[in-house]
């Protein structure tokens, strides 16, 4: 893999002084409180430390030794990693990284073609399963853990539990998937509890909708398989013939209402049945607790028993809120300190699913993310940022979860998206430091992995595979047979490492991040010829202990030289003297602290500088 890093250390400073606007006085408290309040440049929100570090990995993937990667290839052609491969020098490694929290995904057991069948576990018809190895979002048991992440199958659930004591142990946290609008076709449980009712067990599968009904059917008309599709290209998978017995047939989990969904529907899933009537109206029968509240509400405590410390629940929106408001409450009486993460979509329903919901956090995709992605493409603007704080996500930023890469989204290194890892330099260092809510890491994102290749069911689409056994060859290069220290990477590789691990590490630590407001600087530096508003974004966060200028140049190959400037009402703000001289210690490199703001802003690059008064 070649391409160019320059990292932070290479930026230049001229020797131009830089001045302020002198005053004689300090402001009183309340006369920056107003300026604060009506400031377009900034918000009254409070900041709270929501600072989680979340390093998300795909468990089978994550300790994969093997490189064969044949396309379709079986677990024994292309290895899996287990949940005994995490071990204690990875979880140093990701620690070292600043981490905080590992989102393990996929542990819960899901419909695969891998046959278990010795081990007690029905095999699955590949007619509803995506990928040899199968989506970890088609869960076939809520209740067990995926038996492709145990080296015993038969033990897996104590592997699972050793896992959490090995990750606690090594002083970070767990989250785990909880997927709760859809199951398996194939979903059936046999590690439920004694007494418990598996899900549809009891339905009137003679209505299409009964409020305590789990599932949503269609009476009178058997499921139909999608017409071409093909599990496994030319290879044959399990019972494979193009038919799968379901009579009724149920709604599928994208809310298809029909027996005959389409190939790109979520069709190897069935929708869960939460009280509300789709077909008239999405009517809601919330008068009494609809039994898949509490069904899945014991799920949650099955899971929160064994010490997970949250979960991160899939498609949030697609599941009512009136659940989440009862259910999340519900599990903080288990334990008080469970994180729950909403995966979300809909920017309009945010403020409603932290308020009402109670969710501790989602996603942020659909503003700081797809903004960020047009500038790592060269196709936005930073007005895309602003927009975020000061419209989308006003008022609740602390709730927001930043990311660039995830197991849904592209390889910012591959072709179908940047090309190239350093674009991401800028817009994580906007992530992790534009407000106080948390960030997330992908595996291999800190080495640049470009997710090459066609894995089988997942084609080359610049993605990696959450459906395929596969290795993951930039990260396997950092995990060196075992080691985890990064011993095969490349001179550039080990740079971006370190870049992340820099970055990541500060806004874990820094006060100013955690905790700090927040002031947008594009308005004060727009009138610089060499300050492209485009392209450059600027910006302080600071507490009374820590004071931190932020400039980011998102341009794949200009270099900027403007005097940054702060002006005097953002010095009162920040609670600095304008008659005083100041220095810049830039943090991501450890360069020399300097004396002026006459920068030279290289292509993709980040700069955190700490203020400090002049000794």
């Amino acid at each position: 893999m070649k391409y160019l890093f320059l990292p932070a250390a290479a930026c230049a400073f001229g020797l131009a002084a830089f001045g302020l606007s002198s005053f004689t006085s300090q402001p009183s408290a309340s006369v920056a409180e107003t300026v604060l309040s009506s400031d377009p440049n900034t918000t009254d929100e409070q900041p709270q430390d929501h600072k989680l570090v979340i390093y998300q990995m795909m468990t089978r993937l994550f300790g994969n030794k093997t490189a064969v990667n044949k396309p379709y290839g079986t677990l024994q052609e292309n290895g899996v990693g287990k949940f005994n491969d995490i071990t204690g020098p990875a979880l140093q490694a990701i620690k070292k990284l600043g981490a905080s929290h590992v989102w393990y995904t996929g542990v819960i057991e899901h419909a695969t073609m891998t046959d278990y069948t010795k081990q007690g576990i029905a095999l699955d018809d590949a007619d509803v399963v995506k990928g040899r190895a199968g989506s970890p979002y088609a869960i076939k048991d809520y209740y067990d853990a995926n038996p492709d992440l145990a080296v015993d199958v038969k033990n897996r659930m104590r592997e699972f539990e050793a896992l959490v004591k090995r990750t606690h142990d090594n002083d970070l946290k767990v989250i785990i998937d909880f997927v709760p609008n859809h199951v398996a076709r194939t979903y059936k449980s046999d590690a439920h509890p004694a007494g418990v009712a598996d899900l549809g067990e009891k339905d009137d599968k003679t209505t299409a909708f009964a409020p305590n009904n789990n599932f949503y059917y269609l009476p009178g008309k058997p499921f139909v398989v999608p017409a071409g599709y093909n599990p496994l290209g030319a290879l044959k998978g399990p019972r494979e013939d193009g038919k799968f017995q379901e009579n009724p047939a149920k709604a599928t989990g994208n809310d298809v209402f029909s027996e005959a969904p389409k190939v790109d529907d979520w069709f190897e899933t069935i929708k869960l049945n939460y009280g509300v009537d789709y077909q008239n109206g999405r009517k809601k029968h919330f008068e009494q607790t609809p039994d898949t509240w509490l069904k899945m509400r014991d799920i949650l405590i099955f899971w929160a028993k064994k010490d997970v410390d949250g979960f991160r629940c899939d498609m949030a929106e697609m599941v009512p809120v009136e659940f989440w408001a009862w259910v999340i409450p519900e599990l903080k009486k288990v334990n008080p300190q469970l994180v729950f993460i909403g995966e979300a979509y809909d920017a309009k329903t945010y403020k409603m699913y932290i308020e009402q919901g109670k969710f501790d956090y989602l996603y942020d995709k659909v503003g700081l993310y797809d903004g960020l992605r047009r500038l790592m493409r060269g196709e936005g603007s930073t007005e895309d940022i602003t927009k975020v704080w000061k419209e989308e996500s006003r008022g609740f930023s602390n709730h927001m979860l930043r990311f660039l890469e995830n197991h849904d989204e592209q390889r910012i290194a591959s072709k179908d998206f940047a090309g190239n890892p350093r674009a991401a330099i800028p817009a994580m260092t906007v992530s992790a430091t534009l407000a106080t809510g948390p960030v997330m890491l992908y595996f291999g994102q800190d080495v640049g992995e470009p997710a090459h290749g066609s894995e089988g069911f997942s084609g080359e689409d610049g993605r990696t595979t959450i459906f395929d056994y596969w290795g993951v060859p930039e990260h396997q290069k950092w995990m060196n047979g075992g080691k985890f220290d990064g011993g095969k990477l490349s001179p550039e590789q080990r740079q971006l490492h370190d870049f992340y691990a820099r970055l990541l590490t500060l806004s874990s630590q820094s006060d100013a991040i955690r905790q700090g407001k927040f002031y947008e600087l594009q308005d004060a530096n727009n009138l610089d010829a060499q300050y492209n508003q485009r392209q450059l974004y600027t910006y302080v966060r600071y507490t009374g202990k820590q004071k931190l200028l932020i400039v980011v140049n998102f341009s794949p190959d200009k270099t900027y030289r403007p005097t940054i400037r702060i002006p005097q009402n953002v010095m009162q703000l920040m609670g600095l003297n304008p008659q005083q001289f100041y220095t810049y210690s830039e943090l991501l490199s450890q360069a020399p602290a300097v004396q002026t703001l006459n920068l030279t802003l290289a292509p993709q690059s980040a700069y955190i500088f700490e203020i400090n008064p002049k000794k």
